[in-house]
């Protein structure tokens, strides 16, 4: 082989690499950066266990846990100062500068905005998808499964994550599906793999689920958790302190960290409503123990 030809072979070969290479990282779940890691995981609240409180408030209470990120929700009012300004995708630009700056305060990192309704219409889907990439947020959280045409057209184009939530079983409506890990699978098969399950596991218990069978049965396709521990299993149960209750915390960590999850853990701690911060520290210390104290 001459010279010339051995050129041109390299520079087909480095093409190649470089189109291979760029095709893995556009299709790579997003990361979180490793300085908003706790224990090797990016935990930290989902605003809903402040519901009572203000987003500004929320982003306090949450630098408080010691967690360091932040999962919105679409209904929260922003401050003390203007309790009649709700902050979600229909904000106005000041207020969402407000909000940035607030995070930037309190050094925490927004990862995530749900559970949101996202439209089979585009143009309303993409203002969600807007709203994310303005917020420098990894991810979405919903439960529209019929707008799963919709979601991957822009998943691709913004590079923003969508995990499918799961709230429990319900018996009076057969037609609500997301409950089960299998139906999620099954509906994700082929997609983008940027779009999986936004995997709750206190409502996998509450559903008679076990989560990390659950977590098993996803594999490759867990987005983001709601990591949950209840007193016990069943409808009436309610949230505990990781490694307290039934959900087996331990097991689900042991197995996020085999699959390689690179999601965000969200604490969304619904008990104890007015003071519940306490509780969730100590979730977030379970944690970093799991880590090794990191």
């Amino acid at each position: 082989m001459n010279m010339f030809m051995t050129k041109k072979l390299v520079h087909i070969l480095s093409v190649a690499a470089v189109g291979l290479a760029a095709a893995v990282t556009t299709h790579a779940q997003p990361s979180i950066p490793a300085e908003y890691k706790t224990g090797g995981f990016a935990i930290g609240c989902q605003s809903y266990s402040f519901k009572n409180f203000t987003i500004f408030e929320a982003i306090e209470k949450a630098a408080q846990t010691g967690g360091k990120t932040i999962e919105f929700f679409s209904k929260q009012k922003l401050s003390k100062e203007q309790p009649d300004v709700i902050f979600n995708h229909d904000s106005p630009e000041d207020v969402v500068a407000k909000v940035k700056a607030k995070l930037a305060q309190h050094k925490i990192k927004a990862v995530n905005y749900g559970v949101i309704p996202i439209p089979a219409d585009e143009a309303g889907a993409r203002k969600i998808f807007e709203f994310a990439k303005k917020m420098g947020m990894r991810a979405l959280t919903t439960e529209s499964t019929e707008s799963l045409d919709t979601i991957e057209k822009l998943v691709k184009e913004y590079d923003i994550a969508v995990g499918y939530h799961n709230h429990p079983r319900k018996e009076k409506n057969p037609e609500y599906k997301v409950w089960d890990p299998n139906y999620i699978a099954e509906l994700v098969k082929g997609r983008d793999p940027r779009i999986g399950s936004a995997a709750d596991t206190g409502h996998w218990v509450r559903s008679g689920l076990k989560p990390v069978e659950c977590l098993r049965i996803l594999k490759g396709r867990i987005i983001s958790a709601h990591l949950k521990d209840l007193n016990q299993m069943g409808p009436d149960a309610h949230d505990v302190p990781y490694g307290t209750g039934v959900a087996d915390i331990k097991g689900c960590l042991d197995e996020l960290k085999a699959q390689g999850f690179q999601g965000n853990i969200s604490i969304e701690y619904e008990y104890n409503w007015d003071n519940n911060v306490p509780e969730i520290t100590q979730c977030i210390d379970f944690v970093r123990q799991y880590g090794g104290g990191k």
